[in-house]
């Protein structure tokens, strides 16, 4: 039972947590991500999909983000309006995008970037909370080699809490335990279990 678990986690299912808000209101921190490893091995994401991938500038870190163009495919944007290819591109439900400040392109990549056409074996991603996440924007294209995951569902959301224990020894794991055990009806966001987008 022990290895065929193994061998699932390694070669098709994997759980991931969200920890950051590049991608809310899509996703929030505390969420847990079930996400299949297969897709990707076959095909290379297309222009929507969510993915899952080891972050370019440290890739111990994991990252969740939406795939906007492929190799070839051309980048721009121009005071917050996205375009591939010359035509507007069709943005997910949960794009975030919200700040009335818009950045020249001299002072940031956030609101005015490109044209920039994405490098062979490469794509371009972008978070859904575009004013806060750093994405393709800042550093490059996502080589195809650093995509781990196509994320399925979630399965389970956690509400952050400031007051929990960090277990960063023994005897504050225990306490975290038992406080998140304690708490875990007031924290656990079952309305979000089953999403995705």
């Amino acid at each position: 039972a022990l290895f065929c678990a193994l061998l699932l986690r390694a070669f098709v299912l994997q759980g991931f947590v969200v920890n950051s808000e590049n991608m809310e209101k899509t996703l929030k921190g505390g969420d847990v991500l079930m996400a299949e490893k297969i897709s990707f091995m076959k095909r290379p994401p297309l222009p929507g999909e969510l993915i899952v991938f080891s972050y370019p500038p440290n890739p111990e870190k994991t990252f969740i983000q939406r795939c906007i163009a492929t190799s070839g495919q051309t980048v721009e944007i121009r005071d917050k309006t996205l375009y591939v290819d010359n035509l507007p591109f069709r943005e997910a439900r949960g794009v975030v995008n919200d700040d009335p400040v818009v950045y020249d392109m001299i002072y940031s990549n956030r609101d005015n970037f490109g044209p920039h056409t994405v490098n062979d074996g490469c794509i371009f991603v972008l978070g859904d909370n575009r004013d806060k996440a750093i994405d393709s924007r800042y550093w490059g294209d996502l080589p195809l080699k650093d995509i781990k995951a196509k994320p399925l569902f979630i399965y389970f959301s956690w509400a952050e809490d400031p007051n929990a224990p960090k277990a960063t020894n023994f005897l504050n794991g225990v306490a975290s335990f038992f406080y998140n055990a304690i708490h875990v009806f007031s924290r656990a966001r079952m309305d979000r279990i089953g999403r995705i987008s």
